[in-house]
C-alpha cells in the first residue's frame, strides 16, 4: 500500500520504518524535504505525500496540524483515509491545545470528505511499531466514524505488530478526545517510571 506520512520527527520516522518492514511504499512528507535528505526514507512536500498516499498519516505537532493539512488543501485529501496519531501539547507539556476537543474531531470538521482515524497516540514511537518488547500485551485505540478507514487503520497497526487482539475500537471520532487527553496521564506514568517505553493494557472481567 502506499502510506503518505506528514511529518519527518521520531513518529514519522518510526512509523515509516516500521510499515516499510511490513512491504508498504512510504513517502514522509515535510515542509522542507530538501533539509530532511538523511532519514534513510524518500522525503517530499507535505502535498506530494499527499498525492502519493493510499492512506495518509497525520505525524505532525499538533499545534500545527490542521493549518498544514489547509496548506495541502481539502479537495487533495478527499476520499482519502486519514489516520491521525497527533497530539498538541504545550511546550513543556502540562497542557493541551485542544482542551475540550480534540485534534482528531478538528481535522475531520475542517475535512468532511475525509475519513480520519485516531490511534495511537496513547503511546511513545519505541512502542508504537514494537508492543512485542512489552514485557506482556498492550492495548492500541482506535476511534472514527468511517467503518472502511477503521478496517485499513487495522490492518495497517497488525502489520506493525498489533493483533486484532490488542485493537480496541472505542467510537466515532469523538472518543478522539479521551485518547488525546490521555497524553496528560502518559508524562506522569513516564516520570514516575522514568521512561517513556511503555503502554497500558485493557482488562476486563471474565465472560461469565
Amino acid at each position: 500500500m502506499r502510506l503518505g506520512l506528514l511529518g519527518t520527527g521520531n513518529v514519522a520516522r518510526a512509523l515509516a520504518h516500521g510499515w516499510s518492514a511490513a512491504g508498504h511504499d512510504v513517502l514522509l512528507g515535510s515542509r522542507r524535504p530538501g533539509e530532511r535528505t538523511d532519514l534513510g526514507h524518500p522525503v517530499g512536500s507535505l502535498s506530494e505525500a499527499a498525492a502519493h498516499a493510499e492512506v495518509l498519516v497525520n505525524a505532525t505537532p499538533g499545534t500545527v496540524s490542521v493549518e498544514l493539512l489547509h496548506s495541502i488543501g481539502a479537495p487533495a485529501l478527499a476520499g482519502i483515509p486519514l489516520i491521525d496519531v497527533g497530539v498538541g501539547l504545550s511546550d513543556d507539556f502540562v497542557e493541551l491545545s485542544h482542551p475540550n476537543s480534540s485534534l482528531g474531531e478538528q481535522i475531520q470538521d475542517a475535512f468532511p470528505l475525509t475519513p480520519v482515524v485516531k490511534t495511537l497516540c496513547t503511546m511513545d514511537s519505541t512502542v508504537m511499531t514494537a508492543p512485542g518488547d512489552l514485557d506482556g500485551p498492550s492495548t492500541v485505540f482506535l476511534s472514527g466514524d468511517d467503518a472502511e478507514a477503521k478496517r485499513t487503520t487495522g490492518r495497517l497497526l497488525t502489520d506493525l505488530g498489533w493483533p486484532p487482539s490488542s485493537q480496541l475500537d472505542i467510537g466515532g471520532i469523538r472518543t478522539a478526545r479521551g485518547q488525546e487527553h490521555f497524553a496528560l496521564l502518559f508524562m506522569g506514568i513516564a516520570g514516575g517510571l522514568g521512561s517513556h517505553t511503555f503502554n497500558i493494557n485493557v482488562v476486563a472481567r471474565p465472560a461469565v
